[in-house]
């Protein structure tokens, strides 16, 4: 498919009748004052309050964009702590997909966060916008508080909705618009991060060369944490990881082999059909389906343990999940500008196209070889998107410094002095992994994670650091 076939799509409802000026005024809704912004490039309104006095202290907004004919985005931005008229712009995307990005404000990075048994959130000191300005979105429609009519059914065509947000975003919040922008995301975002970080960089070179209209998104970094990019490369990693993780040894070594004779006579083959654009729909949904319940699900019902942390039992209760009551309290939802249920996770049409089995590596490639800064991380108590299969990724990518980034030994990743993991760096590719961490690593090392994020957005390669940060 296309690019500019993509766009076009995402915008033909656009066509007939965009204004000629964008509009800012306000509305009486239920009792609130709404900001309303109607995009004059993309015909997208935006509809939000200020300083909903929830979660942070610092100014924010919260509440819609218009991304399409009732397609309705629910965003969350939050001011950076210090210097926030001079910090950086980081957007975070949770995965699924179909999975809110409040997981990730609540239970991980956000500006607030709740304590075991806790009804009020209280402030997260090692919250993310203590250093970058944050906007967590929720995508694809249906996700989280986003309603409408969900068009999206893969990574490919949820990419360009996500620009129309940051378009509009940036013509009404101009004074963003030449700050460093990156993309951090988990899980899924191993689909999300590389396509959405190339479609921008596509965007911001046709906006040089007079062919598309829009903002240039300065986009400097990309981060992501236990990231399902690559089945071929993931799949055979469950064994690995189950038989050799220092947690929770679950399988023998002949029930190793079993498994990577599953994935080389089951899998592998179903897999291989379903590359790049050329793979159907069908072939692909039924490789994810084969794959995962022969392999990855296979062995999680081998014994009682939380996927997302093997150190616990399946009924494990942390992070704390009090944030989702909280986000269904009718005075949270007004306060924030948000409409409906919350749905933490919704079901997708992504499953039908067979999204998952789609390789994201060669883009992932593409990105790195760009000159970005590009930091891929995992927690190594994570069993879903495990720190085996993740690695392979990164040693896995096709650049100019691939051969020097395999052969380069790791090095002990340090907090003050504490060792916390082992990274590398080449250029501007970095690998973390994390120790005692589940898949939501800034829940379990929150210090540890702010200095991932602080450094990968600063453009900088990963750093162990000896002494105490103050932010």
């Amino acid at each position: 498919m296309k690019w500019p076939i993509l766009v076009a799509s995402a915008f033909a409802y656009l066509v007939a009748a965009v204004p000629t000026l964008d509009r800012r005024y306000t509305e009486e809704r239920d009792g609130k004052t709404y900001n309303v912004f109607e995009h004059a490039a993309t015909g997208a309104k935006m509809s939000f309050v200020k300083n909903s006095g929830i979660c942070e202290t610092t100014k924010g907004y919260s509440g819609y964009l218009s991304v399409g004919n009732n397609m309705n985005m629910f965003f969350w931005f939050f001011e950076a702590r210090h210097n926030p008229k001079t910090a950086p712009l980081a957007m975070w995307l949770n995965g699924g997909p179909g999975c809110s990005s409040l997981i990730g404000l609540f239970q991980e990075n956000g500006p607030c966060h709740f304590r075991p048994g806790a009804t009020e959130p209280i402030l997260n000191r090692y919250s993310w916008n203590t250093y970058a300005n944050m906007l967590y979105v929720d995508q694809p429609i249906g996700t989280g508080f986003s309603y409408g009519d969900d068009t999206t059914d893969s990574t490919l065509t949820a990419a360009p909705y996500v620009w129309t947000l940051l378009q509009a975003f940036y013509s009404h919040f101009p004074h963003y618009k030449n700050r460093d922008f990156g993309i951090f995301t988990e899980s899924y975002g191993g689909h999300y991060g590389p396509e959405f970080t190339y479609f921008f960089e596509q965007q911001n070179a046709g906006i040089a060369d007079g062919t598309v209209k829009g903002h240039k998104i300065p986009i400097v970094a990309l981060g992501i944490n236990n990231g399902w990019v690559d089945s071929r490369i993931q799949y055979p990693a469950y064994a690995k990881y189950a038989a050799t993780n220092k947690y929770r040894k679950l399988l023998t070594e002949d029930q190793v082999s079993k498994y990577a004779q599953v994935y080389h006579d089951d899998c592998l083959p179903l897999l291989t059909n379903c590359t790049g654009d050329t793979g159907h729909d069908v072939t692909c949904e039924i490789a994810e389906n084969d794959c995962y319940t022969y392999i990855a699900g296979d062995i999680a019902g081998l014994a009682d343990f939380d996927v997302y942390d093997i150190r616990q039992p399946s009924n494990d209760p942390y992070p704390p999940s009090q944030f989702v009551d909280y986000l269904h309290r009718s005075d949270v939802v007004s306060a924030i500008g948000a409409q409906g249920e919350f749905s933490m996770c919704h079901g997708t049409s992504f499953e039908y196209t067979g999204d998952s089995s789609r390789s994201y590596l060669k883009t992932l490639s593409k990105v790195v070889e760009s000159g970005i800064q590009v930091a891929l991380s995992a927690g190594d108590a994570d069993y879903i998107c495990n720190y085996i299969g993740c690695f392979e990724v990164a040693n896995a990518l096709s650049w100019s410094k691939a051969t020097h980034f395999k052969n380069k030994p790791l090095a002990n990743y340090t907090i003050e002095g504490k060792v916390v993991g082992l990274y590398k760096n080449v250029d501007n590719l970095s690998w973390l992994q994390f120790y005692e961490a589940g898949h939501e690593v800034p829940y379990y090392l929150p210090r540890a994670a702010f200095q991932y994020f602080n450094q990968t957005m600063s453009k900088k390669p990963l750093s162990p650091s000896h002494e105490y940060i103050p932010f």
